[in-house]
C-alpha cells in the first residue's frame, strides 16, 4: 500500500503549486500537471447548503468553512523565509483562487461524504426546489410529476437497509434490487431533463442534479460491495452522460451574448476570469485573452435606438432559469428601462449557478479517480472511509489526504 499522509493542514508545497499554477483542484482532488493526484480532499460533519433568499439558484458562497484559514496558515508558516511583503501578496492572490476555494455543489468533496443519508437529504433539497418552481410553471398550465421523486426515496431506503443486514446473500440481493432502481431512475431523470433543457425549461437544473445523484446512488452501493471496477465503470458511463447535459445547460446561460455579464453596471459582482473559468472547463485552451477575443465584435459602440433594440431580442431568447418571459416590463417600444435592469442584476446570479454546475461536473469527475485510488491502494472501501488525522479536528470541517508520491489513475 502506498504510504498516506492524513491531516488538517493544507502542506505548504501544495499551497505553492495552487498559487503558481503547478497544481490544479478539480472538485475533490489537487492533480499536478501530468494528471497524477498529489492530494485528495474529504469532507467532514455536516455538508448542508443555505438556500438563496427568493431564488431557486444554489448559492454561490463556499459552503466549506475554513479552506482560506488553512491556507493562510500554510502560507504563514513562510513568512520568516520570505518577508512580510511576500506573503501578503501571495495571501491576496490565494483569497482570490477558485483553485482552493469552491463554488457550492449539490455534491461533496469526496465520494466518501456523499453516502445514502446525504443523497436523500439532497433528494429532498432538490423536490422542495421543484414545488417552489410549481407557482411559477402553473402560469404556463405545466405540472410537475414528483411521483418520481417517492420511487427514488424508496431505492435509497432498500439501500440503506440492505448494508445493515448481517446475512452477505440477504444484502447482496437487496443491495442488487436496490441498483435496479437506481438504473431506472437515471433513465427517467435523463430523459425528464432532455426535454427541460430543449424548451429552456427553469426546472432542468434540477432533473439534472437528480440524474447526478441517481448514478451517486448506484455506485455508491457497488462500492459498498467492495465491487470497485464496476463502480468506476458506472462512474465513467454517469460522466459522459452528465457532462453532456451540463454543458448544454451552461450553454444556455451563457446566452447568445455572454458579453453581457460583463456589463458596465456588473462591476464588482462579474468578471473575465471568472467567465474565462466557464469557459476553461468546456475547453482547456481558452485563455483571459482568447474570452475576450471571442467578444469583442460585440462590443463596437452603437446607436442607443439600435443598442435598445438588440438587447431586446437578446431579452427574448433567455432561458427562463434567468428570467421569466412574462414578468418582463415591456412598453410601446420593447422592454421598459427597468426590465432591462431586473435582467441585468439577475446575471450574477446565473454566473454563479454555471460555476455550481461546472463544480458539479468536476466534483463527479474526482469521484471516479477516488474509486480508482481505493482500489489501487489496495484497502477497503470501509477503511478508506476510517481514515482520520492524528491531530484533534477542532471544528475544521475538511482534511486531506496526501500519497507519499503522486497517483496515476488515468
Amino acid at each position: 500500500m502506498v504510504p498516506l499522509t492524513l491531516t488538517f493542514d493544507i502542506p505548504a508545497k501544495i499551497l505553492m503549486g495552487l498559487a503558481d499554477g503547478s497544481l490544479v483542484r478539480n472538485g475533490g482532488v489537487i492533480q499536478n500537471a501530468s494528471g497524477q493526484v498529489v492530494m485528495w480532499l474529504r469532507e467532514l460533519g455536516g455538508t448542508g447548503l443555505v438556500p438563496s433568499p427568493g431564488s431557486l439558484m444554489l448559492p454561490s458562497i463556499d459552503p466549506v468553512t475554513g479552506v482560506l484559514n488553512l491556507a493562510m496558515q500554510g502560507i504563514n508558516a513562510g513568512i520568516s523565509m520570505r518577508g512580510f511583503a511576500a506573503v501578503t501578496q501571495q495571501l491576496n492572490q490565494i483569497q482570490g483562487m477558485l483553485s482552493i476555494t469552491t463554488a457550492a455543489s449539490m455534491l461533496g468533496l469526496g465520494v466518501s461524504a456523499i453516502g445514502f443519508v446525504v443523497i436523500s437529504k439532497r433528494l429532498k433539497e432538490l423536490e422542495k426546489r421543484l414545488e417552489n418552481a410549481q407557482v411559477y410553471l402553473e402560469k404556463i398550465d405545466k405540472k410537475i410529476d414528483l411521483s418520481f421523486y417517492a420511487n427514488f426515496r424508496a431505492a435509497l431506503d432498500l439501500a440503506m437497509n440492505a448494508f445493515t443486514m448481517s446475512k452477505g446473500d440477504n444484502r447482496r440481493s437487496s443491495a442488487l434490487n436496490a441498483i435496479n432502481r437506481f438504473l431506472e431512475a437515471e433513465h427517467i431523470y435523463a430523459d425528464l431533463a432532455d426535454k427541460e433543457l430543449a424548451v429552456k425549461s427553469q426546472i432542468g437544473d434540477e432533473y439534472l442534479l437528480t440524474l447526478c445523484l441517481a448514478y451517486i446512488a448506484e455506485a455508491r452501493c457497488y462500492l459498498e460491495l467492495e465491487e470497485f471496477d464496476t463502480a468506476t465503470r458506472r462512474f465513467q458511463e454517469g460522466k459522459e452522460q452528465i457532462n453532456a447535459r451540463i454543458e448544454k445547460y451552461v450553454d444556455l446561460l451563457l446566452t447568445t451574448n455572454p458579453l453581457m455579464y460583463l456589463h458596465p453596471k456588473l462591476k464588482g459582482k462579474t468578471d473575465l476570469s471568472r467567465l474565462t473559468r466557464i469557459y476553461q472547463w468546456k475547453d482547456l485552451s481558452f485563455t483571459e485573452s482568447s474570452v475576450f477575443e471571442l467578444m469583442r465584435d460585440k462590443m463596437v459602440p452603437q446607436h442607443d435606438m439600435l443598442w435598445s433594440s438588440q438587447v431586446d431580442e437578446w431579452i427574448k431568447s433567455l432561458p427562463a432559469s434567468i428570467i421569466e418571459n412574462e414578468n418582463i416590463k415591456k412598453g410601446f417600444w420593447g422592454v421598459k428601462e427597468e426590465g432591462r435592469e431586473e435582467i441585468i442584476q439577475k446575471l450574477p446570479e446565473s454566473l454563479a449557478e454555471m460555476e455550481s454546475m461546472v463544480e458539479t461536473s468536476q466534483r463527479f469527475t474526482a469521484y471516479e479517480l477516488e474509486v480508482k485510488a481505493i482500489s489501487t491502494l489496495g484497502i477497503s472501501f470501509h477503511e478508506w472511509l476510517q481514515l482520520r488525522p492524528p491531530e484533534s479536528q477542532d471544528g475544521r470541517s475538511l482534511m486531506y489526504i496526501i500519497p507519499a508520491e503522486p497517483l496515476g489513475l488515468a
